[in-house]
């Protein structure tokens, strides 16, 4: 529990840990919360009701009953000197919430700042049910691994900076032999079919269908439209790869929706896997929807505005839709170049295709507290997990990845991990590890690593298995890829991930 600050009387203000300032004593944003006050106008109006109420000579032990009868009642109090203001606030606001959204978490040991990232996003007005996975880690507003449903309402940091960052793994008909023997012909169709880096783009431009679409949706996606077709392909940096491996399926692949058609039968295959979203335009989306967001909602207390949202029937939030959804075609425009051209490069035929986005806000129907609802699923860094929708989560370069199948369970609203999830902030893996050590992990692990940095060793994440075996109430494990040549952004790079 935050500590209560006295400052100079007639200056209510809120700290940005969420403790409300007042001339005698405070009760912080959690307090009020659980006392019915909901965020927004009623929440600073809360504030400045408490301070005039102390600075009256008001008894401070009675703050809570005062508080509570003012939201049990507002239209008693609405003509009050001084609960008027107050008691308004809360007339024109939504219902308020007296606890907050329940949410269900999997895994143990999930670091208490993303556990907390995830309360506080359940706090929301807005919010209507919210899960968190077991790779979940510390994010902007909701943490990474967060699954958060919403009425009407769209949060650009809840869908992330790199929008639409997704998977794709195509399966390819080259001998198992070539991992090992033609290491360097697979290594220069990497490296000429893609660009790592933060600025990195190709000089003669890719085409893809996604560039004659419409553009004009969005002032930020118009003004990226130059940037984004010369990025078209790319790959970019932080945790993002490109890399061959071995793909174990487990038992037959059979495509949702394809009448229980086998896809791949079951065996030993090379693959290609990839990891990247949308790249600089999709950045200047979140910036712009954000930043935005966080300038209408001048009541949201300072801790609340990463979670500043849109409402979709607003003009504002229709645009960020329409952006977003643009954002997703252009990732998944990136990741098909990416995997067409090497394996045009190698002369290789593709035998089975999988993809899905991991950074994205979907319409979906949920029940929600027992009875069907139309709501908002922002999955911030978790996998879709549908009844028998096929996805695929990583592990590291030197860690296996699975294909999985969803299990389609409700609590956690279809949803699974989307990787190992960081076990260590960018700066600590640096600090702690060297090349040396790494290296020799690499060997023993058959892994062949192009470029990468540090602050992406295997030991900055945590383990896969462990991740798995913690929902597999969630997803069925289907096929294994085993990671034999890596390539990342080298070291120096700025993280987009």
């Amino acid at each position: 529990m935050v500590e209560v600050i006295a400052v100079p009387a007639g200056f209510p203000r809120w700290r940005g840990d969420g403790t409300l300032l007042v001339g005698a004593s405070a009760m912080n944003t959690k307090q009020l919360i659980e006392l019915g006050v909901p965020l927004g106008a009623p929440l600073r109006r809360a504030s400045e009701f408490i301070s005039k109420f102390l600075l009256a000579g008001g008894d401070k032990g009675r703050l809570a009953e005062e508080v509570a009868a003012i939201v049990a009642n507002p239209s008693a109090f609405a003509e009050d000197d001084l609960r008027g203001k107050f008691a308004k606030a809360l007339l024109t606001a939504p219902p308020p919430r007296t606890a907050p959204v329940k949410f269900r978490q999997w895994g143990t040991g999930l670091e208490p700042d993303a556990v907390n990232q995830m309360a506080k996003a359940c706090q929301l007005p807005v919010s209507v049910a919210g899960a968190l996975m077991p790779d979940a880690h510390v994010g902007y507003g909701l943490p990474i691994g967060g699954v958060l449903a919403t009425d009407n309402a769209v949060i650009p940091y809840a869908v992330g900076v790199d929008i639409a960052c997704r998977m794709k793994m195509t399966v390819l008909d080259l001998p198992l032999r070539d991992l090992e023997r033609k290491q360097d012909r697979l290594t220069r169709a990497i490296e000429a079919e893609t660009r790592f880096g933060v600025g990195a783009h190709f000089t003669d431009r890719r085409q893809h269908e996604v560039m004659d679409a419409d553009w004009t949706v969005s002032p930020v996606t118009r003004q990226n439209k130059d940037r984004a077709w010369a990025q078209l392909g790319t790959s970019g940096s932080g945790n993002h790869f490109v890399e061959f491996g071995v793909f174990t399926a487990h038992e037959d692949i059979v495509q949702p929706g394809s009448g229980g058609a086998k896809i791949l039968p079951a065996g030993t295959y090379v693959a290609l896997l990839s990891h990247s979203g949308s790249r600089g335009t999709g950045a200047a989306v979140c910036d712009h929807y954000s930043k935005l967001a966080a300038a209408k909602a001048k009541d949201l207390p300072a801790e609340f505005k990463r979670l500043a949202w849109l409402p979709l029937d607003s003009a504002e939030g229709q645009e960020y839709w329409a952006a977003m959804e643009l954002m997703g075609r252009y990732a998944a425009a990136n990741h098909a170049l990416i995997h067409r051209h090497i394996a045009a490069n190698l002369g290789a035929e593709v035998l089975l295709d999988l993809e899905n986005h991991h950074n994205f806000a979907w319409r979906e129907r949920h029940l929600i507290e027992g009875e069907e609802r139309d709501v908002i699923v922002h999955r911030k860094g978790a996998t879709p997990a549908g009844p028998g929708v096929l996805g695929i989560i990583p592990g590291s370069m030197a860690a296996p990845g699975f294909v999985v199948c969803g299990k389609g369970e409700p609590s956690s609203l279809n949803s699974a991990a989307h990787g190992a999830g960081r076990a260590m902030s960018r700066k600590a893996a640096t600090e702690r590890f060297n090349w040396k050590t790494v290296n020799q992990i690499l060997r023993q692990r058959g892994v062949n690593l192009i470029s990468a940095g540090l602050d992406e060793v295997p030991m900055a994440y945590k383990d896969i298995r462990e991740v798995m075996a913690a929902q597999s109430d969630l997803v069925t494990i289907v096929g294994q890829f085993d990671p034999r040549l890596v390539k990342m952004a080298p070291a120096g790079e700025r993280p987009e991930d």
